[in-house]
Order: structure tokens, then sequence, then C-alpha cells
């Protein structure tokens, strides 16, 4: 058997007047996800703990059965993901120009994400590219509109802060050392770098003719640049060694493959049209061919980004465009009794509040030949509650998959030298020789 897990990124939500007290799902008209709901065994999911609002990548690695302290930081992921080449010792940071206004001696962000044309964008990316300090490089990477990757290089650590407000209003946040870092020198010399290769951005940018050339339009300058989620590559034990199972992840965006490189996992690359429904239709039978893989990873971001538009009414259109792709799955994937078939999201995106994300649980249904059947009849994060699966947290999910895979290995059996949690283990024969 084979297991093919459906990840509708955000999919979950909050209750809404605008929808009569329903989250968009409630609301929706999904047949097929209830169809998939009445066969199957269904409860919810969080990959950590439950009001933890958790960013997409972070809630994939633990759901994938890593720990917290594994991750090796977003950063250096998504740089991965962009084809940058990270090397050990070196950090990566997400970063991207930006619009401030100084106010009483600070960096006041006004436009997080400002509109500006590509060749400006390009020339300004370049005038802050590189900035070389105490034995310490910093190279602004590009990889799309203002966006880009910071890698610093040299005796340099990634247990720093952020430097991105993310909410305009307020003030560009000086880089510091994390607390459990703060007697480290290294980490000390890389926050003070940082933070005057931000102020140098500032004062290059400010002064650049194209920032001015905005000013006197009406526009708004892009003057600085912002940073977060500092990461670093680390020793990280494969996914197949993991849990014995050879993995696929079939997504589009640069995370994801970010993680497939982390983990060890094999990524197929696809690009989002006009159509979601035809794109998720589509990765369905890819997944299902793809029968040299144990574990399939089947992702659709777009119900996470109509939850950020926050409109209740539209994520649930979304969502009901989405479950017309699911027909496949009840007619061709469900029935397949080699396929246990896994629908569930990596967290809520709210269409209300100003939560990036928000901690509710999502629903989580598992329909295959060893799975038990209960009484839900609707996908959704109240009716799932009631399932048989209860609440699973985080690497629990793994376990499940092994389990409904029937390759769950008895606690106690040692085959291998490595407590694996799989069965068959990686065991070495005994030679008569």
């Amino acid at each position: 058997m084979r297991c093919i897990l459906l990840l509708l990124d955000g999919l979950g939500d909050r209750s809404h007047p605008a929808l009569n007290g329903m989250t968009p799902l409630q609301a929706a008209h999904t047949p097929n996800l209830d169809r998939i709901a009445s066969i199957g065994m269904n409860g919810l999911f969080h990959s950590h703990l439950q009001g933890a609002a958790l960013p997409s990548e972070l809630a994939h690695f633990l759901m994938f059965g890593y720990r917290l302290d594994e991750f090796p930081g977003r950063g250096v992921v998504e740089a991965l993901g962009e084809g940058i080449d990270v090397r050990p010792g070196e950090v990566a940071l997400l970063s991207r120009i930006f619009s401030v206004a100084e106010e009483e001696g600070t960096l006041v962000l006004r436009h997080e994400n400002p509109k500006v044309d590509r060749e400006t964008c390009r020339v300004l990316q370049e005038e802050i590219g590189t900035f070389r300090q105490d034995g310490i490089e910093v190279e602004f990477i590009p990889t799309g509109g203002i966006g880009g990757i910071v890698v610093l290089r040299g005796e340099v650590s990634s247990a720093i802060t952020d430097s991105n407000p993310i909410y305009e209003g307020r003030p560009l946040m000086e880089v510091l050392p994390l607390s459990t870092a703060a007697d480290d020198p290294r980490t000390r010399q890389t926050a003070r770098v940082l933070n005057d290769y931000l102020r140098w951005s500032y004062r290059r940018l400010a002064a650049h003719p194209l920032n001015r050339k905005r000013v006197e339009q009406g526009l708004c300058p892009i003057n600085v640049v912002g940073t977060q989620r500092a990461g670093m590559m680390g020793l990280l034990q494969p996914f197949t060694e993991r849990w014995g199972l050879k993995g696929l992840i079939i997504a589009s965006g640069a995370i994801y493959h970010g993680l497939g490189q982390v983990l060890g996992m094999a990524t197929h690359r696809v690009k989002d049209t006009d159509d979601p429904a035809k794109d998720l239709r589509e990765r369905l039978a890819l997944a299902h061919r793809a029968r040299e893989y144990d574990f399939i990873h089947v992702h659709t971001k777009v119900t996470d980004e109509a939850g950020h538009k926050k409109d209740p009414l539209f994520k649930q259109g979304v969502i009901e465009s989405l479950d017309r792709a699911l027909s496949y799955a009840v007619e061709e994937i469900v029935p397949d009794e080699e396929v246990l078939f896994i629908v569930t999201a990596d967290h809520s995106t709210a269409s209300s509040g100003v939560m990036i994300h928000t901690g509710e649980s999502v629903p989580l249904v598992m329909t295959g030949k060893f799975t038990r059947r209960d009484e839900v009849r609707a996908f959704n994060e109240v009716s799932c509650a009631a399932g048989g699966l209860s609440l699973v947290r985080g690497g629990e999910l793994m376990h499940l998959v092994l389990n409904f895979l029937d390759r769950g290995k008895l606690w106690g059996l040692m085959d291998a030298p490595d407590d694996q949690p799989f069965f068959p283990g990686r065991y070495t024969s005994l030679r008569l020789d």
C-alpha cells in the first residue's frame, strides 16, 4: 500500500456572521469531501498545540514527523526551494525591500507590499546587493518582485531575531541575539553586522534617484531591507530513513520544494494557473500514477490565499471549486484498495481578524482498507470532531499513516540498531560464513 496525502493549505477558518455563524467550509456545498468523510475515519488535526498559529513550512515539518528543535529555519528552506546554494555554516533570511518613513529616529513601516515595476525593483535590489563588515559578507539575492533572500557568510549565527515588523505602522526592529545565544560572541556580531547592513541599505536606497523620482510622482519610496526567519542547514535524518517510506511532494511554491530538499523527498514542481480546480485534479492524477512512491503529498495553496483576502464568501466559493476536482479522488483514488487517502490542512487561515494564520485545529479524514468507519457525514471543522480519530497532533499523523498502511512496528521489537517505527526495519541478515 501507499499513502496519498491531500493538503488543502489554510482550509480551516472561524465562524462568520456573513455565513450565519458557519465557517466557509461548513457553508460550502462539498458533496465530494462529504462523500469521502462518510466512508472514512474522521477527526481534527493540529501540527503542534491547539491555539498555536503556525506558518505553512513549520506545520508541514511537524506533520511529517519532525521536531521543532530540528527545524532549520524558513530562510534556508525557501532559499533552497528558490535554487539558491546555501552552504553549511551560512545563514539565509527571508528578505524584501519596502517603504518606511523616519519618525523620531526610527523607521516606521508604511507599505509592506508596495507596487513597483520590475526594472525599478531590479535596480534598487542591485544597489544593496553586497555588504561586507568585520569578516562577514551580506548578499541580497532577488527571488521575484520585492522579495529576496539575504545570505550571511563568515562566522555567523542564525540565532537572531527579525527586523521586518510585518504590520504597517510599526517600526523596523533591531536585530538581537535570541536569549539562548545572548552571550555568544558570534551571534552578537551577526546581529550587529546585520543591523549595520539595514541602516546602510536605508541610506543608499533613500538617496537613490529612482526613489527621489517616485516621491516627486507621489509614490512611496522603496527604501529599506526587512529580514525575518533566519535559518541554517544542519544534519537532519531523511524522511525515508525516519519513516521507511519513499516520499514525493507535488506542489508549487519554493517553500515546499525547499522542504523536499531538506527532508530528502523527491519533488514534482507544478505551476498554478487561473483554474485551481483543474490544477488540483491534475495533481491528484499525478499522485495516483506515482506508484514508485510510498508517500505522496499533494498540495494546493489557493484555500490559504482565499483566507488572506478576509472575505469568507470568497473562500467558500474557492472551496466549492476545489471540491468539484475531488470527484477524481472519489471515483479513482478512494476505491483503490492499495491507497490510503488522507485529506486535511496544515493550519487555519481565518477570513477575519488581523492574524496571518490562526491556531484552530483543522478537519482530517483517512480512507483505506484498514481504517475504521465512523458516523461523520460532513467534512468540516465541527462535524469531524465527532469522528473516530479524535484529535491528532503533530507526528502522530505519520504513526497513523504507518498503522493504516499496515507497516507499523510493534514497540519493543528491535530488528535494527535504531528504534525505527516501521516494520520491517533496516535489519542485517545473519550470515553462515
